[in-house]
């Protein structure tokens, strides 16, 4: 009987094999693989997701597709893509609507899309890189004469507590920041009339900003959302490895997971990288004043944010793809190789006794499972890891006026997708990345 299961698994792998040649050098095949918007990472590589499709063309798809469109629709979005791990293989990628609704392009799950602040996660991965090379610990402080923004711009405190904020305070959100006068990441002129600074600042002006005024409460005792810590920590991963932060990070963490299209992104359209998607807003959105001092009336999603300051807590860039091959390399699960000790990855996702939040991601739970939001104005993003070895990830090209709550919306559909697909196939579509 083992006998007789083996060849039927070779016959159907070697038929699997069979049909995607002759898909790919077939006229549709090679039809499309001209099509480099569609089919074709930035780097070039081929990842088509209408071949991904054909693969997994079954009665799981037309289950995926209906609920997936009704999810955009219902929520208004122009376009949306995803992708499926199980047991760290994918199994499933797609697009859904329009990477650019005028051009009446496809979304593919090979776009890149903005990330907000799931870029959180690829930073606090990278202080863990660091931690992993004894070059920090997460004790480490920050400020002060001892601590490892101790230049001389920024030893003017303020309040002696900054001197008692360690590397951990930033990544679990307990650094002393509230936003009862808003969010310090989202007032650029504030912090450029605090410390005199012409627009558009850069990071050392909101570091100086920091050190000559109050924190609001002490260091360590509560966790409180703050994009301000995940800025600074992008000035702690420059200061420690010598490196621009993007670099770093490409050359600790994405290289090794064998990413390479994953970048930080632009603010205009004129920014805009190849394979990444236009950005929508509701079109009732009213136009703000540019970042950059300019006084130009911009639209909120192209010139209202610095996306390149906003870096390490909410600028880079990715598909779904990518995003899928960084969780697989930092899940503890056996199959695939971490890039991070398992130590460090408990580190990352324990259930904090105090109540703190976990380092990097937005939640964890005692049930092992992982996720990770981020929003901006024009696009929401929720990536997920669950104990039964499935991960899976969203991202859309449009926000909506349920704001950060779209990502409930992401996990509900996404929950009524696991409940109807029993089965995933067992291929893994890794396998067909052409580097």
């Amino acid at each position: 009987m083992k006998l007789f299961f083996a060849i039927m698994h070779f016959i159907r792998k070697s038929l699997f094999f069979m049909w995607f040649v002759i898909f790919l050098f077939s006229p549709f095949g090679q039809d499309s693989l001209s099509s480099r918007n569609s089919l074709l990472s930035p780097s070039g590589k081929v990842f088509n997701n209408l071949i991904f499709n054909k693969l997994i063309a079954d009665q799981n798809t037309v289950v995926i597709d209906l609920a997936m469109e009704k999810f955009r629709i219902q929520n208004g979005l122009k376009g949306v893509a995803m992708a499926v791990v199980k047991d760290e293989k994918l199994v499933y990628a797609k697009g859904y609507g329009f990477s650019d609704e005028e051009s009446k392009t496809p979304a593919t799950a090979n776009n890149l899309f903005r990330l907000a602040s799931v870029s959180k996660l690829i930073t606090a991965v990278a202080i863990m890189k660091l931690v992993e090379n004894s070059k920090i610990s997460l004790d480490s402080r920050v400020f002060g004469k001892q601590g490892i923004l101790n230049d001389d711009k920024f030893l003017e405190l303020k309040d002696k507590r900054l001197e008692k904020i360690t590397v951990r305070n930033l990544l679990n959100h307990s650094g002393g920041w509230t936003q009862h006068y808003g969010d310090l990441a989202f007032l650029p002129k504030t912090v450029s009339k605090g410390v005199g600074d012409p627009l558009p600042v850069k990071i050392d002006s909101y570091i100086k900003f920091v050190t000559t005024h109050k924190v609001h409460f002490e260091p360590g005792t509560n966790s409180v959302y703050s994009n301000l810590g995940y800025l600074i920590l992008g000035k702690v991963i420059e200061k420690i490895s010598g490196m621009d932060y993007d670099n770093y990070v490409k050359v600790a963490v994405l290289e090794p997971a064998g990413i390479l299209d994953m970048q930080l992104g632009g603010s205009f359209l004129s920014d805009a990288l190849p394979g990444e998607v236009t950005y929508y807003q509701p079109e009732d959105g009213k136009p703000v004043e540019s970042f950059d001092g300019s006084g130009r009336m911009v639209s909120k999603i192209y010139g209202g944010n610095d996306i390149h300051l906003l870096g390490s807590a909410g600028g880079w860039l990715a598909s779904p793809i990518d995003l899928m091959k960084l969780i697989v390399v930092i899940d503890n699960e056996p199959l695939v190789k971490d890039i991070l000790s398992t130590e460090s990855i408990k580190e990352m996702t324990n259930v904090d006794p105090m109540g703190l939040d976990p380092l990097g991601w937005r939640g964890t739970n005692t049930k092992g499972e992982w996720w990770r939001t981020g929003t901006l104005p024009g696009t929401s993003a929720l990536v997920k890891r669950q104990p039964n070895g499935i991960s899976w990830v969203i991202l859309s090209n449009t926000s909506n006026y349920k704001g950060p709550h779209l990502a409930k919306e992401m996990d509900k559909v996404m929950s009524h997708i696991l409940l109807k697909v029993n089965q995933w196939p067992d291929y893994n579509l890794f396998s067909f990345l052409v580097n």
